[in-house]
């Protein structure tokens, strides 16, 4: 069980409003990963809002991994591997493809259980990107200018070293499969230190620094296209609750939330 408890104090209008969220994941259950959100009036105690998390989690780290790609990926990128296609990369792929409408991306994705078909049909709108599969990993890490993995658990390292060449980026949402990479890669960025810094190889990472300080100018980013890049896109939870909190207040203003019919939701959803 994985519990992330976060506040955020954000003046909303006249209204301060804070949240905790609650990520459970029991591989038994399905959907396996559940995530809720509790809002409230931070100067008051009173309670705001039970809501479901599911989307808001995958839109934001979707969109955070799509940022550090943008940010971070070496220039003229096109190839982009991706392991897993649950939600977080359907979000991922959303969010770049969207931002990046006159860009021509080739997708390779790594077949698995005939998912590759849906995700596929889910993008056939999306002219901009153009799909290949593969059936292993080492294809799709070669010749790829950014690999991202949504993979939530790997048992050993995703593929050897030969595979990552000059100039590609990595972006293991879930961090798991990459350990290798820490090691000889030339940069490792991460949304915070607290996140890695108990990394086995954090000590020996040749440069480190969050990705909001290379967005603030305080940090470099990529210097040149031979950099071998990793970026840890594990998540802030005070992100979900500024965005739950925006909701809300959307809801609250088209007097809308009264009527709303709250349950857990029992299927699972697709990006």
């Amino acid at each position: 069980m994985l519990c992330h408890v976060c506040w955020d104090i954000k003046k909303i209008f006249l209204t301060y409003t804070g949240g905790v969220k609650i990520v459970t994941r029991y591989p038994e259950r399905k959907p396996s990963l559940d995530s809720k959100l509790l809002l409230f009036d931070v100067q008051t105690g009173e309670f705001l809002s039970l809501m479901d998390a599911n989307w808001i989690t995958a839109m934001r780290t979707g969109a955070v991994a799509a940022h550090s790609i943008i940010l971070l990926a070496k220039k003229e990128y096109s190839t982009i591997g991706i392991v897993d296609l649950g939600n977080t990369a359907r979000a991922m792929l959303l969010v770049l493809a969207t931002m990046n409408p006159d860009k021509k991306f080739l997708v390779k994705i790594l077949k698995y259980k005939g998912q590759e078909e849906s995700f596929i049909k889910r993008f056939q709108t999306n002219s901009n990107l153009k799909f290949v599969c593969v059936d292993d990993a080492e294809a799709l890490v070669r010749g790829s200018d950014v690999v991202v993995s949504a993979v939530t658990f790997l048992e050993d390292n995703f593929c050897s070293d030969n595979c990552f060449e000059e100039g590609v980026l990595v972006v293991p949402i879930h961090t798991r499969g990459f350990t290798n990479c820490d090691l000889f890669f030339d940069k490792i960025y991460a949304d915070d230190y607290g996140h890695v810094k108990h990394f086995k190889y954090f000590n020996k990472f040749r440069y480190f620094a969050e990705v909001s300080d290379v967005v603030n100018n305080k940090a470099v980013g990529r210097e040149n296209n031979k950099e071998r890049i990793l970026a840890y896109n594990i998540g802030v939870s005070m992100y979900d609750i500024n965005f739950a909190a925006h909701i809300y207040q959307l809801l609250i203003e088209q007097e809308s939330i009264t009527d709303i019919d709250l349950h857990d939701p029992t299927e699972k959803f697709w990006i």
